[in-house]
């Protein structure tokens, strides 16, 4: 079975280095830097691929590790937006039957988002990956339309990684606890997913997809918590004056991946309100590298072959635009 896998970290030197020189450094910089994450995520050949063939993944996309460059002033966005981009490309160029990539743009400049869409698309880039807030903009404001009308257009599938929450949220909400007790609640054990989940269902609730029918968004790890609370979720619908039920979009234009997630339990709760046409795997490389045992397992609770063969590379072939021919 062809294995690809979406949500593949990577990141930039130099993008590091803005990163712990802005004024309010992003703290969830720690994770790159714990074991040996930092290593993993700069490269972009060899010890990645073995790890990739260990695992049994025939494709990886690579994606920016977070906070990607939008926590970056406009200027300095731009730029390393642009960067981040050639050098992913070059890697695909050098490895092309094993990488494809998600390109970073520069969302605290919104005027010049669509521009580097269409810029790394043209490149080669297969979708891209942003997060659910700048600054104090929403990525549900107006400001962001023509860039999601220049993804619908492009076919370019946007995944909205979790990030951390905002300073006011944190204070109001994860802290009193010693500091890395803390940055976990905010982080990986709640505050990430919570922060995606919202972006998403905001975008949802502001019309995004009754505007932009074709545009395909990707939540990781299944789905952000979103697919759980539908039930309460669908009830802003007519408050939002949608066309659909929150449901429906959640079935028609989201994707979920597993994010290394292989717990039966979570693929079977997702099957209950979407179906395996919307299940992509990945493993959240670096920061979860299950062993090629734990992705067959996973794979050995999917009903069929055909399931399988979908969530294992044909959704993301046909999403992404994917050739899996030899």
């Amino acid at each position: 079975m062809t294995l690809i896998a979406i949500e593949e970290h990577w990141m930039l030197p130099e993008l590091t280095s803005a990163l712990k020189a802005a004024s309010q450094p992003d703290e969830s910089l720690f994770f790159n830097e714990r074991g040996d994450a930092g290593e993993r995520l700069e490269d972009l050949g060899a010890g990645r691929i073995a790890t990739m063939d260990a695992q049994g993944i025939d494709l990886a996309v690579l994606a920016l590790t977070p906070p990607g460059t939008q926590a970056l002033p406009p200027e300095e966005a731009v730029a390393l937006s642009r960067l981040a981009n050639d050098t992913a490309t070059e890697a695909v160029s050098i490895h092309p039957t094993r990488f494809r990539s998600l390109s970073a743009l520069p969302m605290s400049s919104p005027r010049h988002v669509a521009a580097e869409l269409e810029r790394a698309a043209a490149q080669g880039h297969v979708g891209t990956m942003v997060y659910g807030r700048s600054g104090d903009r929403f990525l549900d404001d107006p400001a962001y339309d023509d860039f999601f009308a220049a993804a619908a257009d492009l076919r370019q599938p946007v995944f909205i990684h979790p990030q951390i929450p905002s300073d006011a949220l944190r204070d109001a909400a994860y802290r009193g606890f010693d500091p890395m007790t803390e940055l976990g609640l905010a982080t990986f054990g709640w505050g990430w997913h919570l922060e995606a989940a919202t972006a998403a269902l905001r975008l949802i609730l502001r019309g995004t997809f009754d505007r932009h029918p074709d545009l395909q968004i990707v939540l990781g790890h299944w789905g952000e918590l979103l697919p759980f609370w539908l039930d309460r979720t669908d009830r802003l619908s007519r408050l939002a004056g949608l066309e659909r039920p929150v449901s429906d979009y959640i079935r028609s234009n989201v994707f979920l991946t597993a994010s290394g997630m292989l717990n039966p339990a979570l693929l079977h709760h997702a099957l209950t309100v979407t179906t395996t046409e919307r299940l992509i795997f990945s493993t959240d490389y670096p920061f979860q590298q299950p062993t090629r045992a734990e992705i067959d397992t996973f794979f050995g609770h999917l009903a069929t072959g055909a399931d399988r063969h979908r969530v294992g590379s044909a959704n993301a072939a046909t999403l992404f635009g994917i050739s899996t021919a030899p």
